[in-house]
């Protein structure tokens, strides 16, 4: 019966919106994670349906106390009617459920009758027409093997390697390299990769094109003093790409806050053989910028929580219908938008920083550009001299651009990257890129430097103290 229960924590974090289907999946021990996976990703798909059952047959009611997890009765139930029945040991929740057994079937009858259909399956919700458009994107993960043998490899599988993936019910054995991240290649949105020894062994990692975006924009140093920040690490996608794109060299720290997600980022990076990520179970919003581990970092990437509106993969259309309308709320919006700003302010206050990353998965201007433009106007920014990085530095190749009547200034928007679902075979995703002005840093110091100079007068050698005093007393005469 604990497999149910594990199930049943999986939709309650989704129905709290703790993660996406695939992200809380990834928490579920390895042993138990396919079968919970197939048990999540079926019930969601019959929900409403479920939902009906249960509530004609009033089954909450009826066996109140036995089962008081929606949840938990939908996965049992669904088993019940679309499988060969709950796959546990005899027990009182088992019983409650099957008491009902006839009258669930019944009014799974009732329903197929009303719908007009002949089949359970066409009881299942419709998959978004989108995701169809979007490849299976494989990385290679080039720690443990370059681009050329994880080509062999395919090729070796069967599959045919061409200069463009176009997906068709006769393409399922092709795949294609893609012409903006190197290490990404492109198979058939059908293709399965969960069994194959490359993915098991880390070689390869499932990850959508638009999340290998932020890694590269960061540009992270490859260098043995090198020290970079992965703010939101888990599960672990894009701080593997870092680690990847850093050539295991000096140091990344992998931050993330959740213990669940922590383990399972400890996992994955085992996995990939990330062995220059230091992974630190913290709430990035409660490290010391000054800390001394922290206080050489001179890269950050920040993908916070975000309302997850662009994401319309295979897996993310079954919780979307239910969450459109909140998703969408204005005030849950701009809850998410200043939390994403608290983050980029934060990131702002490390002392070395020179570059930081901001994306998310959303499609609304409210957590992308008007986050971004009100970043750019904080007292964080303007004290540590942060632009945006021009639109040189930041995917120049990619099209599709930030929206110019977002921005305070329209020019800004060349600086920024969106993907649209449909549109550009990917997820919804944003991306921007803070720079430190180093001409005003430099200004800056030397201004301080003068200031000091000029207090100092001909008296090279006196203490701090002594320059407060003098201050003091100019601040004084000023008064008087």
């Amino acid at each position: 019966m604990n497999f149910y229960f594990t199930a049943a924590e999986v939709l309650d974090r989704l129905d709290s919106k703790k993660g996406s289907i695939k992200g809380l999946i990834s928490t579920v021990a390895e042993k138990d994670r396919k079968r919970t996976s197939a048990l999540v990703i079926q019930t969601l798909k019959y929900k409403p349906v479920l939902a009906d059952i249960i509530d004609q047959a009033n089954l909450m009611k009826e066996e109140r106390k036995k089962l008081t997890s929606l949840n938990l009765a939908l996965v049992l139930v669904h088993d019940v009617l679309f499988c060969n029945g709950i796959q546990a040991g005899d027990g009182p929740i088992k019983q409650a459920v099957l008491r009902h057994k006839t009258r669930l079937h019944g009014e799974l009858q009732k329903i197929k009758i009303k719908r007009g259909v002949k089949f359970d399956e066409d009881l299942a919700q419709n998959t978004d027409e989108r995701a169809a458009l979007i490849p299976r994107y494989v990385r290679v993960n080039t720690l443990l093997w370059d681009v050329d043998e994880a080509i062999q490899y395919f090729v070796s599988k069967g599959f045919a390697l061409k200069n463009i993936l176009q997906i068709s019910p006769t393409s399922k054995q092709h795949f294609a390299k893609d012409e903006h991240i190197p290490s990404l290649l492109l198979f058939h949105p059908d293709i399965s990769f969960q069994e194959d020894d490359a993915y098991k062994s880390g070689k390869v990692i499932l990850q959508d094109k638009a999340s290998c975006f932020p890694a590269v924009v960061l540009d992270p140093p490859v260098s043995p003093s090198g020290a970079v920040i992965d703010a939101t690490s888990a599960p672990g996608n894009k701080t593997s790409h870092l680690s990847a794109l850093m050539c295991n060299s000096g140091t990344l720290f992998a931050l993330e806050r959740d213990r669940k997600r922590f383990s399972t980022l400890k996992t994955m990076l085992s996995k990939a053989k990330c062995k220059n990520v230091e992974p630190v179970n913290a709430d990035f919003l409660t490290v010391d910028p000054m800390d001394i581990k922290y206080i050489h970092v001179t890269h950050i990437l920040l993908d916070p929580s975000c309302s997850g509106s662009g994401i319309v993969n295979r897996l993310d259309y079954l919780v979307e219908s239910e969450q459109k309308a909140e998703l969408a709320h204005e005030e849950r919006l701009h809850k998410l938008a200043s939390f994403q700003l608290m983050m980029i302010k934060h990131a702002m206050k490390f002392p070395a920083v020179q570059r930081i990353v901001y994306s998310t998965c959303s499609v609304h201007a409210v957590e992308d550009e008007h986050v971004v433009r009100a970043a750019l106007k904080s007292d964080e920014a303007l004290s540590g001299h942060f632009k945006l990085a021009p639109q040189s530095q930041v995917l120049p190749q990619w099209k599709r651009r930030g929206y110019p009547s977002e921005m305070d200034d329209p020019s800004h928007a060349a600086s920024l990257v969106r993907c649209l679902p449909g549109e550009d075979a990917t997820n919804g995703f944003f991306v921007s890129c803070f720079v430190r002005d180093s001409s005003e840093q430099e200004l800056g110091a030397h201004q301080d430097s003068k200031r000091k100079i000029d207090e100092l007068g001909e008296d090279g050698d006196i203490s701090t103290t002594q320059i407060v005093k003098r201050r003091k007393k100019k601040q004084k005469k000023k008064r008087g």
